[in-house]
């Protein structure tokens, strides 16, 4: 028996990896597939796999969330994107939360896999917040990216992994970093946010220490330094572009 369990997940264009993703969903109830537009084969894919697919234009990350969890049938809520996999120790975690009914929004690891591997070990994985009550959950639309849900409730952390592939390439985390830092410049700005100089100056040198040695990507290699920087280039942008954001302002 599948677990009464909601997924959504938005897309555009992830013929590439929504495959994985609605396999390793299988277990769970109802998947809910929100689409802004994709002209290649992820509503096929997603046909196949007997995803529920809604046509919705565009609003932005939070506002499409939105819409797509207002859709689920279910009070338990998984957020993925088309990009991402979840394992069956995962759902055996979900099982048990959902009967123990102690938490009301989980927190677990991402694994990102990068030129086609995970990270070393002792490199630090980021966590994600994905699975809460829908009943008690919400989207902050303010937030232009990096967006999640805002849970009125208990939130615990549990030590299992979910995968991530939207970071496979130096091209796809070059793309999204623009975009990414595009979007938060763009926030920050409508939020009468002032750039600093001295972010300006450290925001490189800063993050790169920071994600290199204390989150350890030193031990993931090439690979580990070549994050790193792009980690840090991501913060430097994100503050020159809400620089240009005022000098644009100021020169009319």
């Amino acid at each position: 028996m599948k677990l009464p369990i909601s997924v959504f997940i938005i897309t555009k264009n992830e013929e590439k990896h929504i495959e994985k993703t609605l396999q390793s969903v299988a277990l769970l109830d109802e998947v809910i597939l929100v689409d802004s537009g994709s002209t290649d084969g992820t509503l096929a894919i997603a046909e196949r796999y007997g995803a529920k697919i809604y046509s919705h234009p565009w609003q932005g990350y939070a506002k499409q969330k939105q819409y797509a969890m207002s859709l689920c049938s279910h009070e338990w809520v998984l957020n993925l994107d088309g990009d991402e996999a979840i394992n069956n120790s995962l759902i055996e975690a979900f099982k048990t939360i959902m009967e123990q009914d102690k938490a009301d929004s989980v927190r677990f690891w991402r694994n990102d896999i990068f030129i086609d591997k995970p990270l070393s070990s002792w490199s630090k994985k980021p966590n994600n917040h994905r699975f809460y009550k829908r009943s008690k959950s919400f989207f902050d639309d303010s937030r232009l990216a990096h967006e999640s849900a805002t849970v009125d409730g208990k939130e615990i952390f549990i030590n299992e992994t979910f995968d991530h592939f939207g970071y496979c390439s130096i091209e796809a985390i070059t793309s999204k970093n623009n975009s990414y830092s595009g979007l938060k410049a763009d926030e920050k700005f409508a939020k009468g946010k002032k750039f600093s100089n001295l972010k300006l100056i450290t925001a490189f040198p800063l993050i790169f220490i920071k994600e290199y040695f204390i989150q350890r990507k030193i031990f993931s290699g090439r690979r580990g330094f070549i994050l790193a920087v792009m980690d840090a280039y991501y913060a430097f942008i994100k503050e020159a572009k809400l620089y240009e954001h005022h000098q644009l302002k100021d020169n009319k």
